[in-house]
């Protein structure tokens, strides 16, 4: 999401609801009607400033949304059926589902599950041109050994079951500026008063998949875990991480390692048996990399799962 001034913090109050209501509400209608009431504008005002903020009109946000919860479902779930998931998320038919596939993924949502990454594959997603995507993917059958090697040398791997977390968040779109959100988010935490122990706990929640998602296009929350209810303004939203069941991987990270880690965990998961839910993944942070003589991140990736395949 862009900067607002401070006279425009509400729209982002307002818009953080409008996308987790459309998050949560895929398989449901969701017209330019009902999602303006939501957020308490007329569908005039809404379009406008949906559109300013998000960089996507809400139809073409909506349509994104549900292709990429189709794709997901494809790789998770390969008994399913073109035609459930084409009446589950609205369409008129599989000709106007596959077609719309079509346009993000550059495949048939057929061939797209075929070409599908297996147990150890990931999907890439070239630039988008017109809205359109060429999606490939890249197998990792013959790298498997230096999998496993570089996780026992990197990471101490456990599953946890983690506590409900109470949140104050700022939402960021892309993968661009993450460091500039943070930095709101402690600027006000600080105003806050949330600063003055040691032991304050950031994370990032993952909204969107990588794996699926164009990575201009990712949305992903800045939070800091709270101990007590506090106040916000219309930047700072609030919201609850249910507890949960989790792959969580201990790894000291440099910058520019988080991809390849992110990568390696989901095959120690694939490869382990161990079956992904549809709640969020996300990272905690264990200190302040500013501090380190590498200026390395200890964190803890986290994968809510739902038990053995």
């Amino acid at each position: 999401m862009r900067a607002f001034k401070i006279g425009e913090k509400d729209h982002i109050k307002r818009l953080n609801k409008v996308l987790q209501f459309v998050e949560d509400h895929l398989e449901e209608e969701l017209s330019l009607e009902k999602i303006a009431a939501i957020a308490c504008y007329s569908p005039f005002h809404f379009h406008r400033i949906f559109r300013s903020v998000v960089n996507e009109s809400l139809n073409v946000y909506i349509v994104r949304k549900r292709i990429e919860k189709a794709a997901s479902i494809l790789i998770r779930k390969p008994g399913i059926s073109i035609t459930e998931l084409s009446v589950m998320y609205g369409f008129n038919g599989n000709t106007s589902f596959s077609r719309a596939f079509k346009k993000y993924y550059g495949m048939s949502p057929s061939d797209f599950r075929a070409q599908a990454p297996g147990r150890h594959s990931k999907i890439c997603i070239e630039e988008r041109k017109n809205g359109k995507g060429k999606t490939f993917f890249e197998p990792y059958f013959w790298d498997m050994d230096n999998h496993i090697t570089w996780m026992e040398a990197r990471a101490l791997v456990e599953i946890k079951t983690l506590p409900q977390l109470e949140l104050a968040y700022i939402s960021h779109i892309g993968d661009q500026g993450q460091a500039h959100t943070f930095q709101k988010l402690m600027e006000w935490a600080g105003q806050a008063g949330l600063l003055r122990t040691p032991d304050f706990t950031l994370l990032k929640i993952y909204h969107d998949s990588f794996r699926i998602t164009a990575s201009e296009q990712v949305r992903m929350s800045a939070c800091i875990v709270l101990k007590e209810p506090v106040s916000t303004d219309g930047l700072v939203g609030t919201m609850t991480m249910p507890s949960g069941k989790c792959v969580v991987a201990r790894m000291e990270l440099a910058m520019d390692e988080f991809g390849k880690a992110w990568t390696e965990l989901f095959v120690w998961l694939n490869r382990n048996g161990y079956k992904t839910t549809e709640r969020n993944c996300f990272e905690i942070y264990g200190n302040d990399p500013s501090t380190h003589p590498q200026h390395h991140f200890i964190v803890d990736l986290c994968i809510p799962i739902d038990g053995h395949r």
